[in-house]
């Protein structure tokens, strides 16, 4: 038999022809079509973090890729429901379940599980309803990739509201002590603020609106004679000494009724000086960290706790002040809605806290910054400003939900004398810190900081000092350090108002 007639034995894989390049498109295009469950197999959970705040809830997944989630969200019993795709349940996301703290506003509990193969199920319990955004953020400075879920309220809080609560609360012992001897209080807390500011004071107003027992018809009898001279605005917006004079000119025949009506609701009608102060950086964005651990949100929010303590022990002419903190705890507040809040509640002057931080430990001292329209007054303070605008990115802003026009149309709105007062507030404040400490510059800088664009606030931001300086962290991290601070600041609070007394509340837009 010859050779030649032998059957051939079938090609086997060795033998077989190479793939046509039509043959290694249709592969290719096999894995391309796998989608984006199947290209995230793999990605790993690098840790899990719960951020509470009485304004809102965020749960953040941080893996070292981009993870694929599909949300639900059910109403009755309020829960979000969240799909991760391409991942198996694993301990960093069982983790979660533990991070919910009793306190929390808005999250009851957790759960997790397995829902299928390739799929973790992440149930959200609530305690109210909420209006949930889901979103994710790229790799950003120290982190990774991110999932965050934020969880705000369907009927958000009115921060004015707030103090006005807390102005009755602390107004309340006093009216109780003083029932029997009312002569008393009314020439040491009520003459003083009560003829000027009450006219043209809304809050005022509202605060007699809340007080039922006394302010009632009591309260409602200044109003018309505020709205027949609104053209006076400038007058009463000084403290105690001007104004006190026109009203009984101004109204003879009714000295009778006012007179009764002034020894009543003193507390009711006084001006509130309202001082912002905005803690730096928050939540996800823990800002400069010193060499030994120290995280500047921690720092300037001790600082401006102790700050809140003295202003909301203060009097301006007789007119008492109270602190509006733009965060009062750990959590991320993105720049504008900072500007926004200290606006919503009117507020006289927005002080920005902040510790410093450089590439080289050597650098030291306290700063005071204001606004500029025309750039930056050095390079330093401009290097300082897009380091400090940068705090969105960290702290996770979600982009999609951000109004860009508006955004642009408020930071372009600034006016010359704000930013001249704000520099008269700077001068003041800088004065008095460096009576505590070294400061890194003798004047107020200037530069593009976005959270100092209120068109109608004077606003500063203080770099205390340099963090990453051993030494300055160290005294940052000492209580009666931060008393200091917090001292010499209230002293320029009250230096800039004894030259640039408080305006009526009813600014002109």
């Amino acid at each position: 038999m010859s050779r030649s007639s032998l059957p051939k034995a079938p090609p086997t894989a060795l033998t077989r022809r190479p793939l046509t390049r039509r043959q290694w498109l249709r592969t290719g295009g096999l894995v391309l079509s796998l989608g984006l469950s199947e290209l995230a197999w793999g990605a790993t959970i690098v840790a899990v973090r719960v951020w509470p705040a009485p304004e809102y809830s965020r749960v953040t997944i941080e893996s070292d890729g981009a993870l694929v989630a599909k949300h639900t969200f059910v109403a009755n019993p309020p829960r979000l429901a969240v799909d991760l795709e391409g991942i198996e349940l694993n301990p960093a996301l069982k983790e979660l379940v533990a991070k919910v703290k009793a306190d929390d506003p808005f999250i009851s509990g957790i759960r997790v599980g397995q829902y299928a193969p390739g799929v973790v199920r992440l149930v959200i319990d609530l305690k109210q309803p909420a209006l949930p955004q889901v979103f994710s953020l790229p790799p950003v400075a120290a982190y990774q990739h991110r999932l965050v879920f934020d969880l705000y309220p369907t009927v958000e809080a009115d921060p004015l509201e707030a103090l006005i609560a807390e102005r009755l609360q602390d107004s309340k012992p006093k009216p109780q002590v003083d029932a029997s001897p009312r002569p008393n209080p009314a020439p040491t807390m009520a003459t003083a603020p009560r003829p000027g500011p009450a006219p043209a004071d809304p809050l005022g107003e509202l605060i007699a609106q809340h007080q039922p027992g006394k302010g009632g018809a009591v309260a409602s009898a200044p109003v018309p004679a505020s709205s027949a001279s609104p053209a006076l605005r400038p007058s009463p917006s000084l403290g105690a000494g001007s104004p006190a004079t026109p009203p009984p000119t101004a109204s003879p025949p009714s000295a009778p009724t006012t007179a009764p009506a002034a020894t009543k609701p003193s507390s009711a009608t006084d001006r509130l000086i309202i001082i912002a102060l905005d803690p730096g950086h928050g939540g996800e964005d823990p800002g400069a960290t010193g060499p030994s651990g120290t995280r500047e949100k921690d720092v300037v929010l001790s600082i401006a706790h102790r700050l809140r303590e003295r202003i909301n022990n203060t009097t301006v002419n007789g007119n008492p002040m109270r602190a509006y903190m733009t965060r009062d705890a750990d959590f991320f507040v993105p720049l504008h809605v900072r500007v926004d809040k200290a606006r919503r509640v009117q507020a006289d002057l927005f002080v920005s806290i902040h510790a410093d931080a450089f590439i080289t430990p050597t650098a030291r001292g306290a700063s005071v910054f204001a606004l500029s329209q025309s750039g930056a007054s050095s390079s330093a303070a401009r290097w300082m400003a897009d380091k400090e605008n940068k705090a969105d990115q960290v702290g996770g802003l979600n982009v999609r939900v951000q109004d860009a026009t508006v955004q642009r149309a408020l930071l372009d709105m600034s006016t010359t004398a704000q930013i001249n007062d704000s520099l008269k507030l700077g001068s003041a404040l800088l004065g008095e810190i460096g009576a505590v400490g070294r400061l890194h510059k003798p004047k107020v800088e200037q530069a593009g900081f976005a959270v100092l664009k209120a068109p109608d606030i004077p606003s500063v931001l203080v770099e205390t000092a340099f963090i990453s300086n051993p030494e300055e962290e160290a005294r940052l991290r000492s209580p009666e350090y931060q008393d200091q601070l917090a001292d010499a600041v209230m002293r320029g609070i009250q230096r800039y108002f004894s030259r640039n007394p408080p305006l009526a509340r009813n600014r002109s837009t």
